[in-house]
């Protein structure tokens, strides 16, 4: 297939950034969100905060917790008391509010960065079906000034046709679903001048990006889910990504709410900034990590690493569930314990649990009471140097084979 280029792919960044936000200070930044973070707590009646370090006192919002709320105060939890413009539903059933003002989950900011605007019509393959990532992105590319075609997904063969008859110059939607339009526009030999895509809910590749590149299409990634919006975004510079405008981000350790050192992996804790919905430290169950420095490409935020697994590692043991909440009760007990590790084997037709423990200590059966206490059940433990364990976010590893 050969793909006519509506833009260059030299030309990738675009002329400037997409608003002033983008290039603050880290001082100013930190200022601008602490005071739009007081101003929603002032809203529900809750104390400023003298810091942002200090979101770290608050307890982190589950989704399971989300879920509860929402069944005590349907169909928001309390948390939208105006009610919304719409109305979805994701698996839980968990419910998410969504509004039509300009940018309102914040999208506009990475599909700038990929260079779409005015001109450009988005072939958007997100669902528009009680999910919202088809508005998230029609909303994101109704900000920077683009056309949009509600594609949906499935039915890959009106999509070449439209795509083919109408000019779409980007795509919007899954990183393999792209590959699926444009192999079926071999079949049927239609020529398309597809030369970005924003894509996002599933892994890319780097050989699937390079096949793309080497189709003359541009492609970057962001991070976002239904209840948070945007939460960080590839730009030219493709050096992780960098966390949105509008977000507070931490990362702490699974099982807790306890910050981690930037560069350690450990579960994405989101804040929005989002006055028609705030959700306050929700914990994503995603694993990443802070990155040192900043971009390349100009842009002075915060950058994540990008999605490094799930958080939530609940393995069954002996019969008895095992969960990061554990794991880390069992490591504040211990204040010359570091870090701590479950690892789940089999020894013949029974399961074995080791616990590896970072520590200067010596004699392992100083930990034999406090794993029983925490973990309910006993355990083969070992005593490993700080900082030898994986920095992969993990607590519990489940080696057993189930084939």
């Amino acid at each position: 297939m050969t793909v006519s280029p509506a833009r260059s792919v030299a030309a990738e960044a675009p002329a400037g950034h997409y608003d002033a936000f983008e290039t603050r200070s880290a001082d100013a930044r930190a200022a601008a969100q602490l005071q739009a973070l007081n101003a929603l707590r002032a809203r529900v009646g809750e104390a400023p905060l003298a810091d942002l370090a200090d979101l770290a006192h608050l307890p982190v919002l589950r989704k399971s917790a989300l879920v509860e709320m929402q069944r005590a105060k349907p169909p928001f939890g309390g948390l939208v008391p105006g009610g919304a413009v719409h109305y979805f539903q994701s698996p839980g059933p968990i419910y998410e509010p969504g509004g039509v003002t300009r940018d309102w989950w914040r999208m506009g900011r990475f599909l700038h960065a990929l260079g779409v605007g005015p001109g450009d019509i988005v072939q958007n393959c997100f669902g528009y079906h009680l999910t919202p990532a088809g508005m998230i992105f029609e909303n994101g590319a109704r900000a920077v000034g683009a056309s949009v075609l509600p594609a949906g997904t499935g039915q890959t063969e009106l999509q070449v046709r439209a795509a083919a008859d109408i000019g779409t110059t980007a795509y919007a939607g899954t990183p393999d679903y792209l590959k699926v339009i444009l192999d079926k526009a071999d079949e049927m030999g239609e020529r398309l001048k597809i030369a970005r895509a924003a894509v996002s809910g599933g892994a890319l590749f780097p050989s699937l990006r390079q096949e793309y590149k080497d189709r003359g299409i541009f492609c970057l990634q962001c991070y976002a889910t239904a209840d948070l919006g945007n939460i960080a975004y590839e730009s030219p510079a493709m050096e992780g990504m960098i966390l949105d405008e509008g977000v507070l981000v931490e990362i702490v350790r699974p099982g807790t709410g306890d910050p981690v050192p930037d560069g350690e992996v450990g579960e994405v804790v989101v804040t929005t900034l989002n006055p028609d919905y705030p959700l306050t430290r929700f914990a994503t169950g995603d694993l990443s990590a802070i990155m040192p420095g900043q971009s390349p490409c100009g842009r002075t935020g915060r950058r994540v690493r990008g999605w490094m697994g799930r958080a939530d590692q609940t393995t069954k043991i002996k019969g008895m569930f095992v969960r990061p909440e554990q794991v880390a009760a069992f490591v504040r007990r211990h204040a010359e314990v570091g870090r701590a590790r479950v690892i789940a084997t089999r020894d013949g037709e029974r399961d074995v649990m080791t616990v590896q423990i970072e520590t200067r200590a010596t004699n392992p059966a100083l930990y034999d009471g406090s794993i029983l206490e925490t973990l309910k059940m006993r355990a083969r433990v070992e005593l490993v140097p700080p900082g030898s364990l994986p920095n992969d976010g993990k607590v519990i590893e489940d080696k057993r084979s189930y084939d």
